[in-house]
């Protein structure tokens, strides 16, 4: 009778327990955007990246593990990851347009992507729709990615070394790089697409530091450029040193914009004044609206964390990409000209689904 009790106790508990954790998790804890990643070409199957977006969200970001201009730009089975890309790329398909990336790294400066890639490891990844975290085991860095609907924010973390860096990538098939030391700030242009885009195509990007930089040098291909600050060719980027304590953080402010750079200067006002946990605290709130939408009371319990379902409701959201702009202007093929809509997003014509 009493072993009869305490198996009874016992499960008792155990629900009692899994009530509790359930109770603690909210919508967009059931989310695993590393689903579906495990891709295979010649199957066709998987097809999708882990991004980081808010829903409708103008831009994109992911880690990237594949070489550049490769359409499945994050495989599972990977173990190197050799940027973190802003994204427009609705199917590896139809491939990317408007893409750059940041890279951290400590030691010796590497430019070329199959040079500087890091291991890491699943263990040390968390990928939610509203942040991404990850460890770069042979910088000793830690990278962090969140956003707004057209701003992202990215937080690293670096052991003491004196030359600790952050390097742009803005590219090829032509790009533009400036710095600017007075306002620890990167501006440039990406032009990389797949097509289907006008003549005059560009993404403006503008990236901010919250710390002064050591030194900073442009860079063509895989080659620093001496005593230049600024810089169009083929393919170009930035790389800015810094001297940093053992867990030292240093933030990038990010944003972009088809239109201008004074276009991604606006839309990096969409972050204010909030830190680093404060615009993801606020990405998961608009995840938790959203996601809620198709459950009523724990109908998302009976799923388990991480499981397709939840995953790929996300995705459907994610897919409307929202208009670019927060102004009334656009660039057609002739010129900046003044309209009265919103840029009106694409839908794209593949949506993954387990």
């Amino acid at each position: 009778m009493n072993r009869k009790l305490s198996i009874v106790f016992a499960l008792l508990f155990c629900v009692s327990a899994f009530n509790v954790q359930a109770q603690k998790l909210q919508p967009v804890d059931y989310v695993n955007t590393l689903m579906g990643t495990d891709s295979e070409f010649k199957l066709s199957n998987g097809n999708t990246y882990p991004a980081i977006a808010l829903p409708w969200g103008v831009n994109f970001w992911t880690p990237q593990t594949a070489k550049m201009g490769d359409g499945w730009v994050y495989g599972y089975d990977a173990n190197k990851i050799q940027g973190f890309k802003q994204t427009h790329q609705p199917s590896p398909w139809i491939n990317d347009y408007g893409q750059f990336s940041l890279f951290p790294m400590t030691g010796e400066l590497k430019i070329k992507g199959e040079d500087r890639q890091s291991w890491f490891s699943h263990k040390a990844e968390t990928a939610k729709p509203h942040y991404y975290k990850v460890y770069l085991a042979d910088y000793d860095v830690t990278t962090e990615i969140t956003l707004t609907e057209r701003a992202a924010m990215f937080r690293f973390t670096f052991p003491e070394n004196e030359k600790s860096y952050i390097l742009v990538d803005a590219f090829d098939r032509g790009s533009y790089i400036k710095i600017i030391p007075s306002e620890n700030k990167i501006i440039g242009y990406t032009t990389r697409n797949s097509g289907g885009v006008p003549a005059n195509f560009k993404n403006y990007f503008v990236v901010v530091f919250d710390k002064p930089f050591s030194t900073s040098d442009v860079w063509s291909t895989d080659k620093l450029v001496a005593g230049k600050s600024e810089l169009q060719d083929n393919h170009v980027g930035a790389a800015i040193q810094f001297k940093t304590k053992k867990g030292e953080q240093i933030h990038a402010r990010v944003a972009s914009s088809f239109i201008s750079y004074e276009q991604a200067e606006l839309n990096l006002k969409e972050l204010g004044s909030d830190s680093f946990d404060q615009v993801k605290a606020k990405g998961a709130a608009v995840w938790n609206k959203e996601l809620s939408r198709i459950s009523d009371q724990n109908f998302l319990f009976e799923f388990v964390p991480g499981t397709a379902f939840p995953a790929q409701v996300l995705r459907v959201r994610q897919r409307w990409q929202s208009g670019s702009l927060q102004s009334v202007q656009w660039r057609g093929s002739s010129g900046l000209h003044v309209h009265r809509q919103w840029f009106l997003g694409h839908f794209p014509c593949c949506i993954s689904i387990l």
